[in-house]
């Protein structure tokens, strides 16, 4: 493995922090790979969540074979102060990795994988986020949701999954605003699920994936539309599919693919 010839240039003192969550030196390989972030090691005695919230972490890797690991992910998933971390659970055990995205780990790689994409994933989530930006977000997420993208919401929820791919992209091209981040998401979903049922194993994973990326950062609840449950709707599918394999694909349970929740406004004054 070689490290990123073109390291991201971050200010002095805003680079985004690395945590790799392991006993003894599970993560040595990948630790100087990352050029251009600031990387932190943390064993069995330190208290994880406090390191995430005081070093203002942008990306977190726990290593399966800590036994506390799944405890450490509800954590952080649990903590309003760390649950948009990105998280991915590395283990070689397809058990284990099934369990941490039911969890509500963003990810769940075998040591292979990580040693193959560690730096695209870390390029891609370990992002600072922009207050201005999330307070934008937040404002529009109380806004209804626009005419084209209600269309989107009814053909996904009647199982019309290339349809809804064409409404929601239609929106997301007439959206200026962070929000258009929502409707991306959902087409993602949507693609994963068409995919699911053409018998396209690859195709769905991938789709499934890099809809990570948008879906952590969204509220809980965006125009109307239960965010969270879509995290955890699609998380789940993600995890039966890598559980299965491209082999046992047609043994996914369909009743996975689960429609659209509508939660009620938030109220602007919270």
């Amino acid at each position: 493995m070689t490290a990123l010839p073109n390291a991201p240039a971050y200010p002095a003192g805003k680079r985004p922090a690395i945590f790799y969550i392991s006993t003894g030196d599970g993560f040595a390989r990948q630790l100087p790979l990352l050029p251009g972030y600031d990387t932190f090691s943390l064993g069995a005695a330190q208290k994880v969540t406090d390191s995430l919230i005081e070093r203002r972490a942008a990306m977190t890797f726990i290593d399966a074979a800590r036994e506390d690991w799944q405890a450490l992910t509800l954590a952080c998933r649990n903590s309003a102060a760390t649950r948009r971390i990105p998280l991915c659970v590395v283990s070689d055990d397809a058990d284990a990795r099934a369990a941490a995205l039911r969890s509500g780990a963003d990810l769940a790689l075998d040591w292979a994988e990580l040693d193959a994409q560690i730096q695209e994933l870390v390029a891609e989530f370990a992002r600072i986020p922009d207050p201005a930006l999330m307070a934008r977000l937040e404002c529009e997420c109380r806004d209804e949701l626009p005419p084209l993208a209600e269309q989107g919401l009814r053909a996904f929820n009647r199982g019309e999954f290339y349809h809804q791919h064409d409404l929601f992209e239609a929106q997301w091209l007439e959206t200026s605003g962070p929000v258009r981040d929502l409707y991306r998401a959902i087409l993602q979903v949507g693609v994963a699920y068409y995919q699911i049922e053409r018998g396209n194993y690859r195709g769905a994973l991938k789709m499934l994936q890099r809809s990570v990326q948008w879906l952590h950062l969204l509220p809980e609840v965006c125009q109307g539309i239960d965010v969270a449950q879509l995290r955890r709707d699609s998380y789940h599918v993600r995890a039966e599919l890598q559980r299965l394999g491209p082999g046992r694909l047609a043994e996914l349970d369909r009743g996975l693919l689960k429609g659209l929740r509508r939660q009620p406004p938030q109220d602007s004054s919270t």
